[in-house]
Order: C-alpha cells, then structure tokens, then sequence
C-alpha cells in the first residue's frame, strides 16, 4: 500500500498537469482563477502586503528607484526559491481550490514584482490595461518579441499598457495565452524536480533554482519594457 507522501507527490503531480491542460480545457474557470491570482498579487490579501506598499517600503529605504528595484528584485528571487513560502502564501490561496499552491504561490510571486517594478517607473497598478501587461512580464523578453512577431501577442508589455482603451476580450485571450505557457514551463520544472529529488544531494536545489531564475527573468523584462515614465528622483 502506497504512504500517505506518496499519494500526495502523485497527487500534486496529476493537478499540475491538469493545470497545464485547462487554458484550452475550461477557458472561463482557469480566468476566473487568473483575475484572483492577479488581484492577490496586486493588491494584497492575508499574510501577503500590497504591491504599492511593498514599493513604497524599498524606496524609502534606498531612496533610489533603480536601488529599490534591485532590493525589490532580490527578495522576490528569495521568496520564489523558498518553497515554504510560495506553498503557503498567506490564506489567500485558500479560494483557488483546485489550484495546486506551489503553482500559484510563484504565479503571485512574480506577478507582485512586475508590479513593484512597474509602479516605481510611474504607471498604475490599479489600471487594467498595466495589470494585462504584468502578465505578459512573466513570459520573459526573448518569448515575448517571439510571439509578437508572430501575431499571437498584440504587442509588448508597453503597448498594451499604454493603449487607448481596455479591451477586456484581448486581456482575457492574452492572460490565457501568456499563462498557459507559464504553466506548461511549470509542469516541465516540477517533472524535472520530481525526478531529480529521487536523486541525494540534488533534488531539493533544483526547484529553488529554477524558480529563482525566472523570477529574475520576470524583473529584467519588467524594467526593460515598462520603462520609467517619471522624473530621475532629485
């Protein structure tokens, strides 16, 4: 008879790969779970601070938007690679049931610090068009030039937060598109995990690792495509 770890490593594995799938399996179940990832990440919610505060508490320490960013950009690599974290963040992973926290937990993770970042260089959190663009922040430069080039993105982070009007049917397609290939990477790192935890010495680093990488991916894009639209500080 299986143990009780055993059945919850399979479990675990089966609903991240149920959660790759369901984009294109159940479109307006997994964004209504994405409007609430979003949310939580921006605004805060039971033992996570808000975007803005979190911010506002680097800058004021640095007293420099480039230092604060690099701060910023530091303890949300440590918070990704810290798998107790991105487990439990907060009660407020408690209403996306069915959602596996550690894919969730790191969704947020990176989203918050698009968020940080893109609240420092000016632009509002609050404004749909600038939260449709964080996401599109956690599919890094290098994927996001690609699929512009092809037509499967409308344009860049920039474009789509400085756009005249919020078109919500093409927030919804993009966040889908953008988040189905973030889950699919997530499935492809907990499969490798997996594996590489049956091995002593390794397994528990590489998720840290990975986890820690793409987030840093997620702040370079952030500040390089949403560019700074206020003044250098005095």
């Amino acid at each position: 008879m299986p143990s009780a770890a055993t059945v919850k490593t399979v479990a675990t594995e089966v609903a991240g790969a149920v959660m790759v799938g369901l984009p294109q399996l159940a479109p307006d179940k997994f964004s209504a779970w994405l409007l609430k990832l979003i949310d939580l990440a921006v605004d805060g919610g039971p033992g996570l601070p808000p975007a803005k505060k979190v911010a506002a508490r680097h800058l004021e320490r640095r007293q420099d938007v480039d230092a604060a960013i690099g701060s910023l950009t530091r303890l949300h690599i440590g918070l990704a690679s810290a798998q107790g974290f991105v487990t439990n963040v907060g009660g407020g992973l408690a209403a996306l049931v069915g959602m596996p926290a550690n894919v969730a937990g790191i969704v947020i993770v990176q989203i918050r610090l698009a968020a940080c970042i893109a609240h420092l260089h000016g632009y509002d959190i609050e404004d749909p068009r600038v939260r449709t663009a964080l996401v599109m922040c956690l599919l890094g430069n290098r994927r996001i030039a690609k699929q512009v080039k092809a037509g499967e993105l409308p344009g860049t982070p920039l474009v789509v937060a400085t756009a005249p009007v919020h078109d919500v049917a093409l927030a919804n397609e993009v966040a889908r598109n953008v988040l189905s290939d973030v889950l699919a990477d997530l499935g492809t790192k907990d499969l490798a995990g997996f594996i590489a935890r049956k091995i002593p010495l390794v397994g528990g680093g590489v998720g840290a690792v990975v986890d820690g990488y793409n987030t840093s991916q997620v702040a370079r894009c952030a500040r390089s495509q949403l560019v700074t639209r206020r003044p250098a500080l005095a």
